[in-house]
C-alpha cells in the first residue's frame, strides 16, 4: 500500500516570486531530490541526476531538486551551488518543512512519486544511483 505524497508549494530558489505547486504535476512521475550545498554525497548524486534529467521525457517525468535551507550554513551557498551545477528546476525549502513532511533523514534524499500521486520509493543518503534509476524504470 503506497502512501499518498504530501502536497506542497515552494518558491524556486532563484526566483522567490514564482511558486511551484506539486499538484500541478500529478499524473506524471515526480522525482524529488533533497540536498544541501556542503554535502559531499550530494556533490556525487546531483551530477548523475543532471545527466538523467537531460535524457528524460519531461512530459512524463518531472525532476526537481529541493535545497534544504534549514540544513544550509548559509542560504546563499545553496543559491550559488544551484547556479553552478543544476539545470533542473530547483526549489527552496522553508527551513526543513518539506524535508520533514517527507520524513527525510539525511541529504541527499530522493523521493519517487508515481502517476497516482503516491510515494513509489524513498531513498536515503546511502542509496545508490542505480537503485534509484531502476525504481524509476518500474513506473516510467
Amino acid at each position: 500500500m503506497n502512501k499518498q505524497a504530501p502536497l506542497f508549494e515552494l518558491p524556486y530558489i532563484n526566483n522567490h516570486s514564482t511558486i511551484y505547486k506539486l499538484e500541478e504535476d500529478l499524473g506524471k512521475v515526480i522525482v524529488l531530490t533533497f540536498w544541501a550545498s556542503w554535502c559531499p554525497d550530494c556533490g556525487k548524486d546531483l551530477p548523475m541526476k543532471e545527466q538523467l534529467f537531460k535524457t528524460m521525457d519531461h512530459n512524463k517525468v518531472k525532476m526537481l531538486t529541493i535545497n534544504v535551507t534549514g540544513r544550509e550554513r548559509n542560504v546563499e551557498e545553496g543559491i550559488e551551488f544551484t547556479g553552478k551545477f543544476l539545470t533542473q528546476p530547483t526549489l527552496s525549502d522553508e527551513g526543513r518543512y518539506v524535508y520533514d513532511l517527507y520524513n527525510c533523514d539525511g541529504v541527499p534524499s530522493t523521493i519517487i512519486i508515481n502517476q497516482q500521486g503516491d510515494i513509489h520509493a524513498n531513498f536515503d543518503d546511502q542509496s545508490s544511483f542505480l537503485d534509484i534509476v531502476s525504481k524509476l524504470g518500474e513506473i516510467v
